[in-house]
C-alpha cells in the first residue's frame, strides 16, 4: 500500500519545512507520511502557509534523506536567508504528480469520503481520515452513531471501488475500537 497525505482536492499535503540546513539554501522537511524516501520521486512541489490557499511552485534540484527527515535543495533557493524565509511553509504536491501505484497498491487518500461496509453488509460510515502510526495506518470511519478506528491491513480489504470500501474484519474488532 502506498502512503500519502490526505486532501480531497487537487493537491496532497506532504509535509512541512522545519528549518534551513547549511548555508547553500537547503531546507529540512518533516514528511507527514513518515516516509521521507517518497520525496526522492518528486520533481515539482508547491509551498504555502497553513492559513492560506496560495501555493507557490518550486522545482526540486536535489533531495536526500536524513533520518526521518528529508533535505531539499530547491531551485532559486541558494542562501541560508532564502531557506529561512521558507520555514513553516507546508509542502504540497499536485495529485496528478503522484507516481502511479503498483497493481496491488493504492493511495490512502483515495479512500477518503468512501462508504465503508463489512462483507456481511453492515454499514459503518465514511472514511473521514487516516492516522499514521508506527505499526500501520489506521482508517477513521465515522458513522451515524460511532467512529471506528480500523487498521489498514491488506487482509481486511475485500474490495475498493469508486464509492465503497468493503472490509472483512476479524470478529470483535469493531466492538473494541469504537471511539
Amino acid at each position: 500500500m502506498a502512503a500519502g497525505g490526505i486532501n480531497a482536492g487537487e493537491f496532497v499535503l506532504l509535509g512541512k519545512i522545519t528549518k534551513p540546513h547549511g548555508i547553500r539554501g537547503e531546507v529540512k522537511v518533516y514528511p507527514f507520511s513518515g516516509q521521507p524516501e517518497n520525496f526522492l520521486n518528486y520533481k515539482n512541489i508547491l509551498l504555502g502557509m497553513e492559513d492560506s490557499e496560495e501555493r507557490i511552485p518550486y522545482r526540486i534540484d536535489k533531495a536526500r534523506i536524513q533520518g526521518k527527515m528529508v533535505l531539499l535543495q530547491l531551485r532559486d533557493c541558494t542562501t541560508r536567508n532564502e531557506a529561512e524565509s521558507l520555514v513553516g511553509r507546508q509542502v504540497w504536491l499536485r495529485r496528478s504528480d503522484l507516481p502511479a501505484p503498483e497493481e496491488d497498491e493504492f493511495y490512502l487518500l483515495e479512500l477518503e469520503g468512501k462508504n465503508v461496509v463489512t462483507i456481511d453488509g453492515q454499514e459503518l460510515g465514511r472514511v473521514t481520515g487516516v492516522l499514521a502510526t508506527a505499526g500501520h495506518d489506521i482508517l477513521t470511519v465515522t458513522g451515524m452513531r460511532h467512529e471506528y478506528l480500523i487498521p489498514v491491513e491488506k487482509s481486511f480489504i475485500v474490495r475498493i471501488d469508486d464509492k465503497e470500501v468493503v472490509l472483512d474484519v476479524p470478529p470483535g474488532l469493531l466492538d473494541i475500537n469504537r471511539k
